[in-house]
């Protein structure tokens, strides 16, 4: 079965799914949630958690994520989370941390296809590269994250 809690933000609704494991599996902006859905306790749990982050209370989470990609894709997910709040890295410098200075465009590829946004912060991988900046149909989103986390580390 799959467990929804959505959650309002000011940049969106935010739809936060978990499957049997106990575990979130995804989670995204919509501007439609679904109307019906089941939630439990760790999709509760991460709605509390969203409230403190967009209050400006809470820096990390701590709800287990399970996110579905290949391996390359949740190395780079994990690099995302390595990323301190406030701050960012370009593609071309999270491709130097895996150690292929080469791969700036399949870690764009990757961060565009983060299927846990907020709790894998995506939004802190910027395009130096413009033209992989500009593929980014949340790019709005992005922006307005990393600067509330910059506005409140003030």
């Amino acid at each position: 079965m799959i467990y929804k809690s959505i959650f309002s933000s000011a940049l969106g609704f935010v739809e936060i799914c978990a499957d049997g494991t106990q575990a979130i599996t995804r989670a995204y902006f919509t501007s439609t949630p679904s109307a019906e859905y089941t939630e439990n306790e760790i999709t509760r749990r991460a709605c509390e958690q969203l409230e403190e982050y967009f209050a400006g209370s809470r820096r990390c989470f701590d709800v287990p994520l399970a996110p579905e990609g290949s391996d390359f894709q949740k190395q780079v997910w994990d690099l995302c989370k390595t990323i301190p709040y406030g701050e960012s890295r370009t593609f071309k410098e999270l491709a130097a941390m895996l150690g292929d200075t080469g791969a700036a465009r399949k870690i764009g590829a990757a961060v565009e296809e983060n299927p846990i946004c907020i709790f894998i912060p995506a939004h802190r991988v910027t395009g130096k590269m413009s033209f992989l900046a500009a593929l980014s149909s949340n790019n709005a989103v992005q922006e307005a994250l990393l600067g509330a986390e910059q506005a409140f580390l003030r």
